[in-house]
């Protein structure tokens, strides 16, 4: 394990606290084990959706999905996992870089555009989610607000800017600046916003702040603005939601998704795990849901209360340009962020 993985994962590893153990109800004999980082609750219907239409047992291990990498990286052949599901494409990039996973079969890689899947086809995009800004319009006019992220680091925003680096979802951001503009530029602006950046532990955190006015914009994940408002209702909310215009990779499409390991010991019902994640129930409970990412399989609209995609034009960088969060890591640890 590189520096950068080693210190993201002792990070997410201190956020998380501890593995959850969480066995799901189900009938039959077959059983399957499932790393999950993604969201507990969504994936909690997900599997009992799924339990009872297959018969099929799930037994649940709850983490960050970058920790749960790292585990799966350390156990190799002895990994007692037979499916991983994580919320961004570095950490499945980089088991597939390592040969720890199976190729899917070739109806499951169907149900969804190629786009969402690796180039080996050993992993499957089950949702989206897009980077964003939460703004206070009492504090920064929309007018103001910056056209590329890259801006954030200028000395205008100093002291304006929430963001968490420690939170698993700001690396495949600095991911995106490195392929998009070099690392080089990555670094720069990783210390213009170590000098004008209010810390926080969590996006959830950065939302939060934002909307009681502590700072005027925060970087996060389009979903956790969403969230907030659930949470407090309409009237609470005195923020607003931006998405950067002309697929600046300040708002990055990142696809969350499933593979099946190759050392699994139950491959046919970890295979149907994975093709029923891109199916018509799993997605349609995606979109009825309040987990607020996209639904990757076509025809399935996400929850109407978000913005449609195509208002939105995200960057969308292939997986392979995304990379693994190597050298994103290191980067976040080298520039003091963290």
């Amino acid at each position: 394990m590189t520096r950068g993985r080693r210190w993201l994962a002792g990070v997410a590893g201190a956020l998380a606290l501890a593995a959850a153990l969480a066995g799901c109800g189900g009938s039959g004999g077959s059983s399957i084990l499932l790393y999950n980082g993604q969201h507990p609750q969504v994936t909690a219907e997900l599997v009992s959706a799924f339990e009872k239409q297959t018969g099929i047992k799930v037994e649940v291990r709850t983490n960050d999905g970058i920790v749960l990498a790292d585990q799966i990286l350390q156990e190799g052949g002895a990994s007692p996992a037979d499916v991983y599901l994580t919320e961004n494409s570095p950490e499945l990039e980089n088991l597939e870089q390592h040969g720890l996973l199976a190729r899917l079969e070739a109806s499951t890689l169907a149900q969804v555009p190629s786009r969402y899947e690796s180039q080996r086809g050993e992993w499957a995009g089950m949702a989206l989610r897009i980077s964003a800004l939460a703004y206070d319009p009492s504090l920064v006019s929309s007018s103001r607000l910056p056209k590329s992220l890259l801006e954030l680091g200028e000395p205008r925003w100093r002291g304006r800017v929430a963001l968490a680096p420690t939170d698993s979802d700001f690396v495949p951001l600095v991911g995106a600046v490195i392929a998009a503009y070099g690392k080089a530029t990555a670094v720069r602006w990783l210390a213009g916003l170590k000098r004008n950046g209010a810390l926080y532990q969590s996006d959830e955190s950065v939302v939060s702040a934002v909307n009681d006015g502590s700072v005027a914009v925060g970087i996060i994940n389009h979903y956790y603005w969403y969230r907030l408002r659930l949470e407090v209702g309409a009237a609470g909310m005195h923020s607003r939601l931006y998405f950067f215009p002309n697929r600046n990779v300040g708002s990055l499409e990142n696809i969350s998704g499933a593979a099946v390991l190759k050392t699994s010991a139950h491959m046919r019902e970890a295979q149907e795990f994975v093709r029923f994640l891109l199916g018509p129930t799993a997605q349609g409970i995606l979109a009825r849901g309040y987990d607020f990412e996209y639904p990757t399989r076509p025809g399935v609209a996400p929850n109407p209360q978000v913005t449609p995609l195509s208002r939105i034009a995200p960057a969308t960088l292939s997986p392979k340009t995304l990379g693994n969060d190597e050298q994103a890591a290191a980067l976040v640890q080298e520039s003091g962020l963290a």
